[in-house]
């Protein structure tokens, strides 16, 4: 997710004491092992667009570099069908909002997105991003933990997670959660990057 690419000074590591208690729900919702399928209520039978996504992760945790993008292309279209003409409108204006770095305005779009359609992980997912541009990271992380909760799969949501711990300096955190990205998205190009520049910092220098 591009609006979470690393950018400016990174903040000091205090910051991290500013997280609320929702960052420890996302770390401990990405330490549980991921389903199969995506978000389905316990006990209820996943619909066709749930399995459909399931078996595009698979393939995604196959693909080689150059089909990854293509399914990883393929599985966020999927998450930004939320199945309401409203609610995929008002997603649409915060991302355009989002694009214009107007991320205040976004954060309205989102925000009444959110209040319609609460189990719609991508509008999380993008509010997030909104804050993150304003450099709001315990909101950021809050709603990056709804993300999870709703769609423990969703990569993107991990990457920004990954970066607000690297922004806080949280080297070791950011690492780890950028190693659960690759379980489901072994090709994601950002956390190669992001993982090859925190590699000495985290493992020490090579032997």
């Amino acid at each position: 997710m591009r609006a979470f690419i690393l950018s400016g000074k990174p903040y000091l590591a205090e910051e991290l004491r500013k997280l609320t208690a929702a960052a420890f729900l996302a770390i401990v919702v990405i330490s549980l092992p991921y389903p199969a399928t995506l978000y389905a209520q316990e006990g209820s039978a996943p619909n066709k667009a749930e399995i459909d996504t399931a078996v595009l992760l698979d393939q995604l945790r196959g693909a080689n570099a150059g089909e990854a993008e293509k399914i990883a292309r393929d599985i966020k279209r999927s998450w930004s069908r939320s199945g309401s003409a409203s609610a995929d409108l008002l997603l649409k204006r915060g991302r355009d909002a989002l694009q214009a770095k107007k991320p205040k305005i976004a954060v309205e779009h989102l925000t009444a997105l959110i209040d319609h359609a609460p189990d719609f992980a991508e509008g999380w997912h993008m509010r997030a991003s909104a804050y993150y541009q304003q450099r709001l990271y315990g909101p950021a992380v809050e709603d990056l933990a709804n993300v999870l909760a709703l769609n423990p799969n969703h990569f993107d949501a991990l990457q920004g997670l990954g970066a607000v711990f690297e922004q806080l300096g949280d080297s070791k955190r950011a690492y780890e959660v950028y190693e659960k990205v690759l379980t489901i998205h072994p090709h994601h190009g950002d956390v190669l990057e992001a993982m090859e520049r925190l590699d000495k910092k985290v493992n020490g220098p090579a032997l």
